[in-house]
């Protein structure tokens, strides 16, 4: 009797392995990773790492190539190369750093107000950004510095952290726009949170994965910005030892032969540079990977 009768129903088909997911982190920026942490790491540590002072005048041994003493070398006036890059790296990050941060606190509430605004003064708003976006960077932040007359690192710092921050506004401004109408701002604003409640408790949270691309990008940004206006002689002074201040003396290390000078403060700007713009690449993909699974 057996023979029978037959089970019928869904039946039970074996599983198939799951396929192997290619790894989470396959094809990330390790190198740039590394090398940027360990370029970090030495300007952190550089008053381990320095075997001299960076600012004393050794006029005995000026523009010696490295060895054994001066394992980069010395510039012209000099001073020691080795210790120079990371004291002055520490300078030149420090200031891109800085600069990112006001810049990015800019754009955001400038953001999150012509968002939040009505249509023509948003209209007027965005009209500004446009208008400073079309004039370069650099020629703001000289005129910013012909204004305060400062050439130290803070005003360095917040002349570039003014001139930066109209991308993220735009970004923001945009993501407002959308998120303005949902039912928790709506709720926040009726249960009486303040403009600077609903911006960081439910706004910022939403556009952070937006902003922070732009964000890595303009460290990038400051550190060749300062870099360049110290090459041009209107940036900080040759005293302040920053890759850009060291970079300011190529002129007369070109009259005197002496490549060093050049070669190994851009060296060590180009790779930092190279590696901040391919973290934020990968980080770009990411963000853009990860929404287009939402």
């Amino acid at each position: 009797m057996k023979d029978g009768f037959e089970v019928v129903g869904i039946r039970e088909t074996p599983r198939e392995a799951p396929v192997k997911q290619a790894g989470r982190y396959k094809g990330a920026p390790f190198a740039a990773f590394f090398l940027l942490f360990f370029i970090l790491f030495g300007c952190l540590f550089c008053h381990l790492i320095g075997t001299k002072d960076p600012a004393y005048l050794d006029l005995k041994n000026c523009s010696v190539p490295p060895n054994r003493e001066f394992l980069f070398g010395t510039d012209t006036m000099g001073r020691d190369l080795f210790s120079m890059i990371w004291y002055g790296g520490r300078v030149s990050l420090f200031i891109g750093i800085a600069a990112t941060f006001v810049s990015t606190v800019i754009g955001i509430i400038f953001g999150t107000v012509s968002g939040n605004a009505p249509a023509w003064a948003d209209a007027l708003l965005m009209r500004i950004v446009e208008l400073l976006l079309s004039v370069p960077n650099l020629l703001i932040v000289i005129m910013i510095q012909a204004v305060t007359g400062r050439s130290d690192v803070t005003g360095i710092l917040i002349a570039i952290g003014l001139t930066e921050w109209m991308g993220i506004a735009k970004v923001v401004r945009s993501e407002v726009r959308k998120l303005r109408k949902s039912e928790y701002v709506i709720a926040s604003k009726c249960m009486g949170g303040g403009f600077f409640h609903v911006l960081w408790a439910h706004l910022v949270p939403n556009f952070v994965p937006s902003v922070m691309f732009m964000a890595v990008m303009n460290i990038r940004n400051a550190v060749l910005a300062e870099s360049t206006l110290s090459f041009m002689g209107v940036g900080l002074p040759v005293e302040t030892v920053s890759w850009g201040s060291m970079l300011s003396l190529a002129e007369k290390a070109l009259l005197t032969n002496s490549w060093w000078i050049i070669l190994i403060p851009g060296l060590f700007l180009t790779v930092t540079l190279s590696c901040i713009a391919s973290l934020g690449n990968e980080l770009r993909k990411r963000i853009n990977r990860r929404q287009s699974l939402l």
